[in-house]
């Protein structure tokens, strides 16, 4: 499928045997990493089986016991078990997103309804529920620290949300659903991929390069021979072709031509189709929140989350819907205004928003990404993230070329503590390629833990994303948004990295939905400031800082197009919550629901929501059903937590400790609320993040 793959996703057709199976022994790998080197797509299968027997064996154990029911025998245990099962599944699952191919989707298709029978088959044994209940019923006795009780309540809980107390007919539906959804869930993020890896703008006419940037041409060349088109361009919808090429095209018929294919994907009625997928997952879950005793698949998921139920999710998105939208309507009549003085004879659309709005920066601030883009390079802004987790936390990051790597393109990282002690691992992979998927993210190979012989296991992190690749001619530069984003994933490696929990499933980012993006979100403010600019925005070629006068024009266009942008994020808001807040479901056509929901709301023709349906990933093949609130969400605790350190210092060492001792470190092992409250002092308040988007009136 990819024109580079690494020989760890390739068995070469030698066939393993149980004892060359690496997975089955202690990695010989400096810290414990996966052997990525001796790896073969034919030791997945074989591994989660054994890992599936070996844990059936240890709950077994648990349940047999002849000792009463405890914390330790019974909770803790169960914690423990499993260990063949996550050395697999976190090498197969950063496969399956960051290193695909045919043969790992074949895979993939087979260990998911393995994996989800065996996750019912444990969360449905009624012997082992009996115990957990036992020891969740005498909780009050037991004389538990914080975090055992958080894990015995979270525990019990998923029990009950997987099934537990169902009677016996309703499990074995139960069981049905999750192995459907399983592979429905595959099959949507898989036709996802092949529809950005199938489409590409071929240009054969220079004169259709106007307004494309010198880099962006070599790009479109350097993509054209890679395809075997020399002497062409060529544009696809990885987002460091596509949007940029919205940006700068001159050319309105490609740019329509470009977008279309873009806001199509999935629902061109072909082989990669997922109208009928939405459709078939929608009901099930809601299916499945109704055997649960939910009205709604919103309702199940908020319950364990933050905002608790969908009123509190919908009164926040009208809170920033009714200034947002009014700050929309005000830019498109500053786009379509440059639109009539040209003489351009269109209204405004989509496809032109990206277009004009650029120059409507340059006109307003005299501020181009063109100007920005030479003092990010990506390592310089590598360099910047490393320089803030110095200076906040004592941190570093030495690259380390004797650790193996998933792939020749991803770099590895030894992380220190400012004394020496080892941190953890972490791994880099920037790039896109056609066996990664699109956007950015975290996660991880090992989480942090206490196992039970008392030995701290340290994590081993990796985030991905997907920036321009170097071309002859440049090194990799990125845009400003870019740049946030690179701030953003390693703020959920620092919640990885950081973690200092006793319990594996208590660890790391294992919380809820709407928490997870607290530590991200707020790194991305370390990004814009002028002091820190200043220690890494530097010009590629000649190592000038970054002048004041550019930061002073990026100051001032803090607030420009922000109605675009908090619109279009509202809007597939309100789309994931539409899906998964119907009590009957009573969709017959996926494109009439999605025209009805967002018409609803409001949303105005010039503006596509962020996510249509047919592509919404984060909602359809990830865990963000019920859940895309979660970033604004988490940006009013963002905004407000970085006021602490606007009001102390940046790198104020009293400030940084505490955010990271009651936030980077806990992961799951206290109440988020609870959590934030010991490091602000106060409720989180929505006047910092209405303020930081231009949203403030008054």
């Amino acid at each position: 499928m990819a024109a580079i793959m690494f020989s760890a996703c390739s068995s070469g057709g030698k066939k393993s045997t149980t004892s060359e199976n690496p997975f089955y022994t202690e990695y010989d790998t400096p810290f414990g990493v996966p052997p990525f080197n001796l790896i073969t797509n034919d030791h997945f299968i074989p591994a989660v089986e054994k890992g599936i027997k070996e844990q059936t064996a240890e709950i077994e154990a648990i349940i047999s016991s002849e000792a009463a029911p405890d914390f330790e025998n019974t909770i803790a245990a169960l914690d423990y078990s499993g260990e063949l099962i996550r050395k697999v599944t976190g090498v197969f699952n950063n496969y399956n997103s960051s290193n695909i191919s045919s043969e790992i989707q074949t895979i993939a298709k087979e260990i998911a309804p393995k994996l989800s029978a065996h996750s019912d088959n444990i969360n449905l044994n009624p012997n082992l529920f009996e115990r957990v209940k036992t020891v969740y019923n005498s909780r009050a006795s037991m004389n538990l620290n914080g975090e055992q009780m958080k894990l015995l309540e979270d525990t019990y809980r998923d029990f009950v949300r997987g099934g537990a107390d169902l009677d016996s007919a309703s499990q074995v539906r139960f069981r049905e659903i999750n192995q459907e959804l399983s592979l429905l869930t595959l099959k949507f993020g898989e036709n996802v991929l092949a529809e950005n890896n199938a489409f590409k703008l071929v240009i054969d006419n220079e004169a259709d390069l106007e307004g494309l940037t010198q880099g962006l041409i070599d790009q479109g060349a350097e993509t054209a021979k890679a395809a075997g088109m020399e002497g062409k361009w060529v544009y696809t919808l990885h987002n460091p072709s596509i949007m940029p090429f919205l940006q700068y095209s001159a050319k309105r018929e490609l740019r329509e031509k470009i977008y279309n294919a873009y806001i199509n994907r999935g629902n061109n009625n072909d082989e990669f189709d997922n109208k009928d997928n939405i459709l078939k997952i929608t009901a099930l879950r809601l299916e499945r929140a109704n055997l649960l005793g939910y009205d709604t698949h919103a309702a199940f998921i908020l319950d364990k989350n933050m905002a608790k139920n969908t009123a509190n999710v919908n009164d926040l998105l009208q809170q920033l819907w009714t200034p947002a939208l009014k700050r929309a309507n005000t830019e498109v009549k500053e786009l379509q205004a440059i639109i009539n003085n040209e003489g351009g004879n269109f209204k405004l659309q989509p496809w032109d928003w990206s277009y004009y709005a650029e120059k409507l920066r340059k006109e307003m601030y005299n501020l181009d990404d063109e100007q920005l883009k030479p003092y990010f390079s990506l390592e310089n802004v590598k360099q910047g993230v490393f320089t803030v987790c110095n200076n906040l936390y004592g941190l570093t990051f030495t690259e380390r070329k004797d650790i193996p790597v998933y792939h020749p393109e991803a770099t590895a990282y030894e992380v220190k503590e400012a004394n020496g002690d080892h941190v953890g691992v972490l791994f880099m992979d920037f790039h896109p390629r056609e066996s990664k998927r699109g956007g950015a993210w975290m996660n991880s190979y090992r989480k942090q833990y206490v196992n039970k012989d008392g030995e701290n296991i340290r994590p081993v992190i990796t985030t991905v994303c997907n920036f321009s690749k170097p071309t002859a001619n440049q090194p990799s530069l990125l845009t400003f948004d870019e740049t946030s984003t690179f701030f953003h994933e390693f703020g959920h490696a620092l919640h990885g990295l950081l973690s200092n929990s006793t319990y594996y499933s208590l660890s790391g980012t294992s919380v809820s939905r709407d928490f997870v993006e607290l530590p991200s979100q707020i790194m991305e403010n370390w990004a814009a400031e002028p002091e820190v600019l200043k220690l890494y925005a530097k010009h590629y070629e000649t190592g000038e800082v970054i002048p004041q006068e550019l930061i002073d024009k990026l100051q001032k266009s803090a607030y420009f197009n922000q109605g675009f942008a908090t619109v279009e994020y509202l809007a597939a808001s309100f789309l994931d919550m539409g899906y998964h807040n119907l009590s009957n479901f009573n969709i017959d056509n996926v494109s009439s629901f999605e025209d009805q929901t967002l018409k609803a709301a409001g949303l105005i023709p010039e503006i596509t929501s962020r996510y249509r349906s047919t592509y919404f990933n984060h909602i359809f093949s990830g865990g963000y059903s019920s859940g895309y609130y979660s970033y604004i969400w988490a940006a009013i605790l963002d905004a407000d937590a970085f006021e602490a350190f606007k009001e102390n210092g940046l790198f104020d060492p009293e400030t940084a400790t505490a955010f990271r001792k009651n936030i980077l470190e806990r992961g799951g092992t206290e109440d988020p609320m609870v959590l934030y409250r010991k490091f602000r002092g106060a409720d989180p308040d929505i006047k910092p993040l209405l303020k930081r988007r231009g949203l403030l009136e008054g």
